[in-house]
């Protein structure tokens, strides 16, 4: 079948179409002439067009973690930072370079005394627990810090409490190291000659 057979078929439907507006014709071309674009049926030039069923998108289970045999452990480092203003949980991986996770005790309380609280802290670890567990953490080394320098070397009261809350979410815990700075000469510490007056 050359061009102008089909182009005169095509204008006899056309003209045929605009007569009866219930005439639908069909072509029923054998071998259809292989050129650079598709020649529509008649069909799909008389009724409108209709969107191409897409196919339902297949989930893929993506892991994140590394790949280890199943009684091995994955370990990461969980930086407790505990002040007496808040509670820093921290979690990397062992070099230290790439977070993992990082919640604050400020993040879970609304009210800005209860920030270094220890439910403030143990609502902190929690989250930072299961975002390890998400990514395939199973155990963890802590490093324990105060503010240091020349203000307070002791933890304040989210550290312990933070520390539980990991252990008990289903953490284990490998080595526990203080790494709160401390100097070997300090600069002079705030509060004056005469100390700070309450």
């Amino acid at each position: 079948m050359d061009h102008g057979t089909i182009l005169d078929s095509w204008l006899h439907c056309l003209e045929a179409h605009e007569r009866s507006d219930s005439f639908l014709v069909h072509l029923d071309i054998a071998t259809p002439p292989k050129t650079d674009f598709d020649i529509m049926s008649s069909t799909d030039l008389l009724r409108p067009s209709k969107k191409a069923k897409s196919t339902p998108k297949v989930q893929e289970n993506i892991s994140l973690g590394p790949q280890v045999r199943g009684d091995e452990e994955v370990f990461g480092v969980a930086h407790i930072f505990a002040s007496f203003n808040d509670t820093f949980v921290h979690i990397t991986d062992l070099t230290g370079r790439e977070t993992i996770s990082r919640v604050t005790g400020g993040m879970k309380v609304k009210a800005d005394r209860d920030e270094a609280s220890p439910y403030a802290a143990m609502l902190a670890a929690q989250d930072v627990a299961a975002k390890c567990k998400e990514i395939g953490i199973t155990a963890l080394h802590i490093k324990l810090r105060a503010t240091g320098g020349n203000r307070s070397k002791t933890p304040g009261p989210g550290a312990q409490s933070a520390l539980r809350a990991l252990a008990r979410a289903g953490m284990k815990i490998g080595r526990i190291e203080d790494v709160t700075p401390t100097p070997t000469d300090s600069t002079r510490k705030k509060g004056g000659r005469r100390g700070r007056r309450l």
